[in-house]
């Protein structure tokens, strides 16, 4: 499902597997209960990367599963239950006490692209890697609270068209373009490496975890109120 690797004050986390990475309820709690494990671990300077094996960094949620309910009503309320036990990882990814970086290292779509989003910078490779928003396509409405997050994280209204209302298929170097990732690269490899030395980077800045998370739920507080999260302010800096 998923493993946690600490690196100095870089942890890292991988959905494992040569899967799709599909969102069951299953990897989401196991998603859940890793964040957790890093927030106990968590200190000055801290910062995580997710990343993924295999060619899919994640196809959205477990569809299969719903339909396996075996009526129209018993797929529904799976799903309904998917996407409410998925809102927490959004919101726990929005009050980490550190910044998070994605290497999107294969394909990222509906659900799958909004845990991309939940992270601070996303890195994706340019030859093999797609984003896909396949709600129109497939015949469903959006949650609040991914529609609430594209449109804080794709600052461009003919981005968030294209994503969200013709379900296009966006790869490496047109979502540099479109605003929606950091950079693309050649490879996974290359994502991989880009997204470590931001990490470093990052770490070497030994930011206090709290005030970055209340600054970050500060840039989006419509995503915020939706999710629930509350802001606080923080008035004892270090000099």
């Amino acid at each position: 499902m998923c493993t946690l690797e600490k690196r100095g004050n870089l942890f890292i986390l991988t959905l494992t597997g040569d899967d799709e990475h599909r969102l069951s309820p299953t990897l989401i709690a196991t998603i859940l209960s890793t964040l957790s494990q890093v927030k106990a671990q968590v200190s000055r300077g801290s910062v995580l990367i997710t990343i993924s094996q295999g060619k899919f960094f994640s196809n959205g949620f477990d569809l299969a599963w719903a339909q396996a309910a075996g009526s129209k009503e018993g797929a529904a309320e799976r799903l309904h239950h998917m996407v409410e036990s998925f809102k927490p990882i959004v919101g726990e990814f929005l009050s980490l006490p550190m910044p998070t970086i994605a290497a999107v290292t294969g394909h990222a779509a509906a659900a799958g692209l909004i845990l991309a989003l939940s992270h601070d910078y996303v890195f994706m490779r340019r030859d093999k890697g797609v984003l896909y928003m396949s709600e129109i396509d497939i015949g469903l409405t959006l949650p609040d609270y991914f529609t609430a997050l594209i449109t804080a994280k794709v600052s461009s209204a003919s981005a968030r068209r294209e994503l969200l209302m013709c379900g296009r298929k966006i790869r490496g170097d047109e979502a540099v373009k479109m605003g929606i990732v950091e950079a693309a690269h050649d490879n996974e490899d290359e994502v991989r490496k880009a997204s470590v030395r931001l990490g470093e980077e990052l770490t070497k800045r030994n930011w206090r975890g709290e005030v970055y998370a209340e600054i970050r739920k500060g840039l989006y507080p419509e995503v915020c109120d939706v999710l629930g999260l509350v802001r606080k302010a923080i008035a004892t800096p270090s000099l």
